[in-house]
Formats: structure tokens, sequence, C-alpha cells
């Protein structure tokens, strides 16, 4: 399939940002009294955004908004000053991306994290890519999986849903892409496994950046 735009996700897709997000919300939780996790449980913590993060997190405060609140106000001020400090794109994504632009690929990111964060780590890690679009989490839509605003972004851009990949690391992915009617396009180097993507709805797997590129350019038919 040729497609002519691709939606990606910003956390786990492009951006290497685990240990950062999870340093944060460590300093939430301690601050708390309360038990931190290790890193590599943070890849089942995170992917629909900051409230989801500590409900899981603090499953004892379930039906305590005040705490959850809290929480998130806490993480806004520590992710503030260590959003940089350890996160980096994935290998091959720049120059994945700068060779989709050179294509005339219309490109955008869709990400659950808060958008001022999003805006500001798209701008300060990929700053020479030009993208159409760029949203985060905001009142404006309601969270991925909800379809809103890949919906959005498809209209806003006027090019066919069929027409545009929307690539992710999560179920929460997989399902917003197929709830958009866009191309499901699952990848295996961010937070989830290949099990998880395919069992909520991707239609292609990609293993590497090679691969996915390969695909994003491709003219194939449908496997």
């Amino acid at each position: 399939m040729l497609f002519d735009a691709v939606i990606f996700d910003l956390d786990g897709t492009l951006l290497d940002s685990l240990e950062d997000i999870a340093t944060a919300a460590n300093r939430v939780l301690d601050d708390l009294g309360k038990p931190t996790y290790a890193i590599s449980d943070y890849k089942y913590l995170v992917g629909d955004g900051v409230a989801m993060l500590f409900q899981r997190a603090l499953p004892e405060c379930e039906g305590q908004p005040d705490v959850k609140a809290d929480c998130m106000q806490r993480f806004e001020v520590a992710y503030s000053a260590i959003w940089n400090n350890r996160s980096k794109p994935y290998a091959g994504i720049l120059p994945m991306l700068e060779s989709l632009s050179r294509q005339s690929l219309n490109l955008s990111v869709l990400s659950n994290k808060p958008e001022s964060f999003t805006k500001i780590c798209v701008d300060h890690f990929f700053g020479n890519v030009r993208f159409d679009h760029v949203l985060g989490h905001s009142e404006r839509f309601p969270r991925k999986p909800d379809p809103s605003s890949a919906k959005w972004i498809a209209n806003q851009l006027g090019v066919a849903n069929d027409r545009i990949a929307y690539v992710g690391d999560t179920n929460t992915d997989m399902k917003t892409a197929i709830g958009a009617g866009l191309r499901a396009i699952g990848v295996t180097w961010g937070f989830r496994p290949e099990s998880e993507l395919l069992a909520s709805g991707a239609q292609i797997i990609c293993n590497d950046v090679d691969q996915l590129t390969n695909w994003l350019l491709s003219s194939r038919t449908n496997p």
C-alpha cells in the first residue's frame, strides 16, 4: 500500500524516554512515601497518560481523585526538571524521518503525553523535521485509544484514511489506528511485545527501523 501520511506515537516509538519518565514518577511516589518501581516496570505503567500511570502505580488509591491530581501535579514538576536527561531518539529514527520528508510524506505526532511535554520533546529531539501536526493529551480530545484526535489529524491533512499509517508500540496505539480507520503498524523496539500488538489489531509488525522505512515507502499491496 502506498502511504501519503504517517502519524507517529512518541514515547516508545520515536523516543526512548522510559528512564526519564520512570525517574520522575518514582520521585513522586517516594515523596508520598509509596513504593517505587523498576524502570522496566514502567513499560506497562505508561502509555495511557499520566493519570492512568498513577492509577496503575497506586491501585490502592482507586476512587481518590485528589490523590491522582496531586500525583499529576508533582509529576509535572519532577518531569520538567529531567525530561531530556536520558531520553533520545531510537537508533535510525532521525534518518528515517528525514527520508520520509524527502519523499513528501505528511508526518504528524499523536501522543498521550501531556501536550506541553509532547511539543517540547518533538521540538528538542526532532526540530529539523517538519511535522504537520503535533498533538499530546489536552482537554481538546479524549486520550487514546479514543480515535477522535487521530480522526481530526486525518481530516486536517485531507488524506484518505486508508492511505495514512499510524505507527506505535502499544495496544493503545493499535486500537487508536483501527478506531480511526488508519493502517495500524506496530513496532517492537518500544514498550510492549509483538503479541500485544497483534492481539490489538496490528496489521503490520516492524522489528527495526529499516523495516518500518521500507513499509512506509513501499507501494506493495496488503500482505
